[in-house]
């Protein structure tokens, strides 16, 4: 891991000259990336206890779920073991036609939950290509910005959510609102959405699971659909979300093996942002859990690393890693500098290890790349982006490129 993080490093600061001319203004000049150089990430082939990880063995009996036990109790919170029992989940169709001249179908599902504690359901909206063969799919966390809901409840469309250009190459999608599943304030508290459902409120503790779990709790059970679709290849699924959505989407992938990726977009603190390195103008811990800010996003936990973040013994790539050996997709946009770009493309090389476990590659990169030149060589994809904060139709393309690339449109995925 020390040689990794000084050849990364080394070749980081290397590359700044030779940038090209029309990226010298989208991408920090050399002396801020020598500034912003990770200090003191926590080893990710080492365990807490100090042993040395050199197997795959040694990777998925001891340390991956070590890391997993951390962040479900600092970062996102334990989810009940009620939330998960597929018995308790069914659905019902409510609405199908036909979608651009004919090219898809258009369903409603009204994805129902039968809790211990009570009963909850919220609706899903899905595209799915007219193919000969079961689609490939992409399941979209939607946030409430820039979407219209219908009279049910359900996305109806989104800036984020370029349909007709997922149908065009292939691709089913479907996708859920948030605020559907948990809301999106911090006024109120635990006691709307899928939560009540599960357990009391009062029945809360300290690492009790959290929005971001709540919500990939619902992208889990848009899974548990799409295996019931025979239309669309559960096989081949990603899961793609921004901003919040983004870290939403890398849980996902942690917690639910069946997605066969997991698409990050500007996902910043808690999410693919190292907290290991200083970038004073993104989002931190402090901010990010504070009383009036996002604190219900994750477990109380989480708050108790606020301004020690260069501290802490478990950071975001180690979140990326348990991903590993499935794909991984991270993208930034350069005048996004509060999801901390640099950071999140740390994260992905400093994740890498996970993947050569398993004779794969990670994130096939020596240094941070210029905007519009995404790095997809191996089984983790970064790119970096010309613009604002936003899920483009661009990065869209690059997930579906990155898919592509590992033959999910093939009869046998590429190496």
């Amino acid at each position: 891991m020390k040689r990794l993080l000084l050849a990364a490093i080394a070749a980081i600061l290397s590359e700044g000259p030779h940038l090209a001319a029309g990226a010298q203004e989208r991408v920090p000049p050399v002396r801020s990336v020598e500034r912003s150089v990770p200090q003191g990430v926590p080893a990710l082939m080492k365990t807490f206890g100090g042993a040395d990880v050199k197997t795959r063995a040694d990777w998925e009996d001891v340390r991956a779920p070590e890391l997993l036990e951390r962040f479900k109790s600092e970062a996102y919170g334990r989810r009940p073991a009620a939330a998960d029992e597929r018995a308790r989940v069914s659905f019902e169709t409510y609405g199908t036609c036909e979608a651009f001249g004919g090219k898809a179908i258009c369903k409603h599902v009204r994805v129902k939950y039968d809790g211990p504690n009570g009963k909850h359901a919220f609706p899903i909206t899905a595209y799915v290509p007219k193919t000969a063969r079961p689609a490939p799919a992409f399941v979209y966390i939607a946030i409430d910005f820039h979407t219209k809901y219908d009279a049910d409840g359900a996305v109806a469309t989104s800036e984020y959510w370029p349909v007709e250009q997922l149908i065009d190459r292939g691709y089913a999608t479907a996708a859920f609102s948030v605020i559907a599943v948990a809301a999106d304030k911090s006024d109120a508290g635990f006691s709307q959405g899928v939560f009540p459902a599960v357990q009391p409120e009062g029945a809360r503790g300290p690492d009790s699971w959290a929005t971001i779990s709540a919500w990939a709790w619902g992208a889990s059970r848009v899974m548990d659909w799409i295996e019931t679709e025979p239309r669309i290849d559960a096989r081949h699924v990603g899961v793609v979300g921004h901003s919040r959505g983004g870290k939403t989407a890398l849980w996902t992938g942690v917690t639910d093996k069946r997605f066969a990726m997991a698409c990050s977009n500007e996902s910043g603190c808690g999410g693919a942002k190292l907290n290991h390195v200083d970038l004073p103008k993104s989002e931190s811990i402090d901010v990010i859990s504070g009383p009036r800010r996002f604190h219900y996003w994750f477990c109380r936990n989480f708050r108790k690393y606020a301004g020690r973040e260069m501290s802490m013994d478990f950071d975001q790539h180690e979140l990326i890693a348990l991903i590993a050996p499935r794909l991984v997709c991270v993208g930034s946009a350069t005048e996004d500098e509060w999801a901390g770009p640099l950071g999140e493309w740390w994260s992905a090389k400093l994740a890498s290890p996970a993947w050569e476990l398993y004779g794969k590659k990670g994130l096939v990169a020596d240094a941070w790349p210029a905007p519009e030149t995404p790095q997809q060589a191996g089984c983790v994809s970064y790119h970096l982006r010309t613009g604002k904060h936003f899920l483009t139709p661009y990065d869209w393309g690059r997930y579906m490129d990155f898919a592509d690339r590992h033959g999910w449109h093939a009869a046998e995925v590429a190496k």
